[in-house]
């Protein structure tokens, strides 16, 4: 079977089984500040699994698009080397939520496997949980008598903790599990060694294909674990695993997952695949990663230097990096291999193909961009090993190697490559202890204690009022206090309320809760695991009385002018651009609005304008807002409502229609597009390849910046003595201005004659070598730039260093005729670093030439010293 069967008929089982089948959730996690990725099959579902929502089905079954490169699920170094680790993955699962248990849950399994399947029993182990003392668990004796009936029971087996209890995270639902352990190895080699040997001991053959979790405790801050008022079913199966089992492979990147994308990938470098181990392993690096950087994009995450977007850049620049190292890209090619991605996958993921041309543009630009850094990284290296030669030295210090890392994206172990080819080696202790020090600081910066929620009263979630009311009176029903970098604030949940918790882009609401003469800021309200929690810095001394809760009233109009705005804004684009315009990212608070969409040209100012015209347009139409509530998402999709990529809808969806504006949007909106008054953009800029940006403002901070612009022209119309043409007036000064300022150039490269003549005058001999040194008076960095090549080209075996005060910095020049570098060693790159420090300055370059900046002029004469210093 194919993969696309596999993952049909897995489907298909289930569906005979009574399942709901569910889209697989983004694998960007939104509203979860304990996730940036989902990491599991179960993360879609947690909030039932905590009680903060209820199932839509009891039963439900799906394939969910994963990605483990943190945390203590951290597989980035070992994708590609073995034969089963992978960033991202496809997470098979079913799942019980108060219905079935284990024993639908152990027959199901083997029913699939072993009668659908076909996968041979006496390849087959399963592990229960052997029970904890510190938790006062015992065996789980009901999973293994159920296997029983299956299994002989020498592969039945007992697992400890860690293999065989699950656990959310520190806190939350856990409960034992069942592993099922598929044994792939040779006859001969199963005939000397028992597979259950080898169960969980990372043995490439012998595997774990299935994980069945019985979620039936809940596990306390203080470790306790209470038993859960309902017993659930959450199973997790690797699907690349399944794939290798089934048809017949030893390796996940034997199957045609990967097999595809490895044919075109050494179709395009001309290097066969199975030939050579580090080309194997690059081959496997990079259509791994080319999956997970793909999906990342198609959900809405882009690559940058915060949080996920550093992570999928980390791992785009690995692939980029293997490529260069191992297969001999010198150009960007990764981008050439999503059309076969999406030939693979798109049936079971439609956002591959609905995104493709954006996920080539982005991956296409990254691409370059690093290959420019490595190429950059790679000159930095050089320097350091020929610096390190210098000095006689041997060893590329730990912290170099960790730079060169860390800012670059040299893995240790490319700087071991070259330093190697330059008979160096790298200090690798030191490298480790740069690593350790940064994740100490990055521990720091992320700490948070938080503390158990307090349980007042039970819910299932918030009733959110804020649609219709800006008071209401509430009740706590939970509580927490939290610390982070020494701050203590505390979390607060209500009943019901009428504050926005942050999400879609729109920033949380301020306001207040009272009761009597207790009157208590609310500075913002979050959603988290989909409660509405509301941020306090004090705890009421007594949570459980009614309070009134009170929303900043004319806060939250600005914010709903501004996010009204982004839907006018979106729709204005669409018609001015094209429909390929599709929401990218937004941010919408009182102040402002900002607008990410995809488009693959700047945006003209002919184009933004006749955009701005529309949506003001439509403004002054004071079109009523169309609400409707709790909309079966088919009927939605019916309406033409826009549905955003990296989104996960539920069954009932909210509709917001302004005109022909129609989104999918939980947001909070005037009532008419009149309130807003007007629109006016401020600013279009790129924010990837693909993807631009407006900012824009409204109502009174729109009339206040164009009030401002009118001010600042009847200014500039007073500076010119009232003259009626402004444009033709500035015109003519700047015109001036360029005429002028030729002719100062004129005269200063006229005097620029006088000092090299002077300098000339000065020169002296030492050990062959023609010295000139001194302060000059020339404050045009790119005219002292072109004296020190004028007299290079005229004086031989110079060694020269200028220095001078440029807009009141000290500038110092360093030129050294290039058989003066060869024969004596020099470079003047490393000569200014070092002389630099006088001035309070630093600078670099080329061994012939380079330049250094400073901040203390006074220092200028003692960075002229030194430099000469070199040359005894």
């Amino acid at each position: 079977m194919n993969s696309k069967a596999i993952r049909k008929a897995f489907l298909d089982f289930f569906i005979s089984k009574q399942h709901t089948i569910v889209d697989s959730a983004p694998m960007v996690v939104k509203n979860d500040p304990t996730l940036m990725f989902t990491n599991a099959g179960m993360n879609q579902f947690k909030d039932i699994f905590l009680g903060n929502q209820p199932a839509t089905s009891v039963r439900i079954a799906d394939t969910q698009k994963c990605l483990r490169v943190s945390g203590k699920h951290n597989d980035l170094e070992e994708v590609g080397h073995d034969t089963y680790h992978h960033t991202m993955f496809e997470m098979l699962g079913n799942w019980s939520f108060g219905d079935y248990f284990k024993t639908e849950a152990i027959d199901w399994a083997w029913e699939f496997l072993h009668t659908q399947m076909g996968i041979p029993a006496d390849r087959m182990y399963a592990t229960v949980f052997e029970g904890a003392k510190d938790d006062n668990l015992e065996l789980d004796e009901e999973a293994k008598n159920l296997w029983l009936k299956h299994l002989p029971a020498e592969r039945v087996l007992h697992g400890n903790k860690k293999d065989n209890f699950w656990e959310m995270g520190d806190t939350g639902p856990c409960g034992p599990c069942s592993e099922i352990h598929v044994d792939l190895r040779d006859d001969a080699e199963r005939a000397k060694v028992s597979g259950a040997e080898l169960v969980n001991k990372d043995n490439p053959l012998v595997i774990e294909i299935w994980n069945l979790v019985f979620i039936q405790f809940n596990r306390k801050a203080d470790g306790r674990l209470e038993e859960l008022p309902a017993k659930h079913v959450d199973t997790g199966m690797g699907f690349e695993r399944l794939c290798m089992v089934l048809q017949g492979k030893k390796s996940n990147y034997d199957t045609d997952v990967f097999q595809t994308i490895i044919a075109e990938i050494s179709a395009l470098c001309g290097i066969k695949y199975g030939e050579n181990d580090k080309s194997d392993i690059a081959m496997r690096v990079i259509a791994d990663h080319l999956r997970a950087i793909s999906f990342a994009i198609a959900d809405g995450q882009l690559p940058s230097n915060n949080k996920a977007g550093y992570v999928i850049r980390r791992i785009l620049r690995r692939a980029v990096r293997y490529g260069y190292t191992f297969l001999n890209f010198r150009e960007a090619f990764i981008f050439k291999l999503v059309e076969v991605l999406k030939n693979n996958m798109g049936d079971a993921f439609p956002e591959l193909k609905a995104q493709q041309v954006l996920i080539e543009k982005v991956v296409k630009e990254e691409e370059e961009s690093f290959l420019r850094t490595l190429s950059t990284g790679i000159k930095l290296l050089d320097d350091i090993i020929e610096k390190a030669k210098a000095e006689n030295k041997t060893v590329i210090e730990g912290k170099d190697a960790f730079t060169l890392y860390d800012t670059f994206g040299f893995p240790l172990d490319l700087t071991e490559l070259i330093a190697r080819e330059n008979q160096m080696t790298v200090d690798g202790a030191g490298f480790d202890e740069e690593m350790e020090a940064q994740k100490t600081r990055s521990r720091s910066a992320a700490q948070q204690e938080t503390d158990d929620w307090v349980e007042l009263m039970r819910i299932e979630s918030t009733q959110f009022l804020g649609y219709d009311k800006l008071e209401a009176t509430v009740h706590i029903a939970r509580y927490r206090k939290v610390t982070q970098k020494k701050k203590t604030y505390f979390q607060l949940v209500f009943d019901q309320t009428p504050f926005y918790g942050e999400s879609g882009g729109q920033v949380g609401d301020q306001g207040y809760i009272e009761a009597g003469a207790v009157k208590i800021p609310v500075f913002d309200t979050q959603k988290e695991n989909n409660l509405i929690v509301h941020l306090v810095e004090q705890l009421p001394n007594d949570p459980e009385r009614a309070f009134t809760a009170v929303v900043n009233v004319e806060r939250r109009k600005q914010i709903a002018n501004n996010h009204t705005a982004t839907h006018l804004l979106h729709a204005a684009l669409r018609e001015v651009l094209g429909t390929h315009v599709e929401q990218k990212g937004s941010l919408v608070n009182a102040d402002h609005l900002r607008f990410d969409f995809s488009h693959f040209q700047k945006v003209t100012d002919e184009e933004l304008a006749q955009v701005e015209t529309i949506v003001n347009k439509k403004i002054r139409e004071n079109a009523t807002l169309d609400e409707k509530r709790a909309v079966p998402i088919d009927e939605a999709k019916e309406m033409g409502a826009m549905m955003l990529f990296g989104e996960k809808y539920g069954d009932q969806v909210r509709v917001i229609k302004f005109g022909e504006s129609v989104e999918l949007c939980g947001g909070t909106h005037v009532e008419a597009t009149g309130n807003i008054g007007m629109l006016k953009i401020v600013s279009e800029s790129a924010v990837a390849a693909g993807i631009r940006r407006i900012e824009a403002i409204t109502a009174g901070r729109a009339e206040k910046y164009i009030n401002d612009q009118l001010d600042l022209l009847n200014q500039i119309r007073e500076t010119i003595k009232g003259s009626k043409d402004v444009l033709a007036s500035v015109s003519g000064l700047i015109q001036q201005n360029s005429e002028l300022s030729k002719q100062i150039e004129g005269f200063q490269r006229e005097s620029l004659k006088v000092v090299k003549s002077n300098l000339k005058s000065k020169v002296l001999m030492e050990r062959g070598v023609n010295i000139i040194a001194g302060k000059i008076e020339i404050d045009n960095a790119g005219l002292i730039k072109d004296l020190a090549f004028q007299l290079k080209a005229e004086i031989d075996n110079l060694f020269l260093v200028l220095g001078a005060e440029v807009d009141g910095k000290p500038l110092l020049t360093v030129m050294i005729s290039d058989n003066v570098v060869a024969e004596k060693g020099l470079h003047a790159g490393n000569i200014i670093r070092e002389a630099a420090k006088a001035m309070k300055g630093g600078g670099g370059g080329q061994p012939f030439y380079a330049t250094a900046g400073g901040k203390d002029v006074a220092g200028l004469q003692a960075a002229i010293d030194k430099a000469c210093s070199f040359l005894n």
